[in-house]
């Protein structure tokens, strides 16, 4: 991985947007980069997992868990799933668990916090629309950089190895 969000942002400020920073760093890469894929969920990971058991091919899982702080979307089973499948990365606006465990897995991974409890399995929600959280909206096959600085977004590639 040879970018930093910085200089992306200094380089091309008129194309990216800034998340807040709002997210605290897990998984064993600091910084991760590709095409965005979302998913929109309340509290209930069903389609978390269906979209990582696919081929990632260097992509960003996106998941709008419009925030909630009660229970956990991702832990260390879909980490290493996403991993296994080519994800670069997940950023979660919402919860993770087993976070000592997913820290020790070659994957990025962005969340609000830590949770113990486990989502509901119901399979609400919607996949590959675009999300707004943290003052920024992820569309579908635009790309997204994270590093140790921060995390944006940018609607083309920013030639960054990734």
């Amino acid at each position: 991985m040879s970018f930093a969000t910085a200089d992306l942002c200094d380089q091309h400020d008129d194309k990216i947007k800034v998340a807040e920073p709002i997210f605290r760093p897990y998984g064993a890469h600091l910084a991760f980069a590709g095409r965005i894929a979302t998913v929109k969920v309340f509290e209930d990971n069903v389609l978390v997992r269906q979209a990582l058991a696919e081929k990632g091919e260097g992509r960003v899982l996106v998941v709008d868990g419009g925030g909630s702080l009660r229970c956990a979307l991702v832990g260390d089973q879909l980490a290493v799933l996403a991993r296994d499948n080519g994800w670069s990365g997940i950023v979660v606006y919402g919860c993770i668990r087993d976070s000592a465990a997913i820290n020790t897995i070659p994957i990025g991974v962005r969340a609000l916090a830590t949770h113990p409890l486990k989502s509901i399995k119901k399979g609400a929600g919607d996949r590959d629309i675009p999300v707004t959280f943290a003052g920024v909206t992820f569309v579908p096959r635009q790309f997204l950089y994270a590093d140790g600085d921060g995390l944006i977004v940018s609607p083309v590639d920013l030639g960054a190895d990734g």
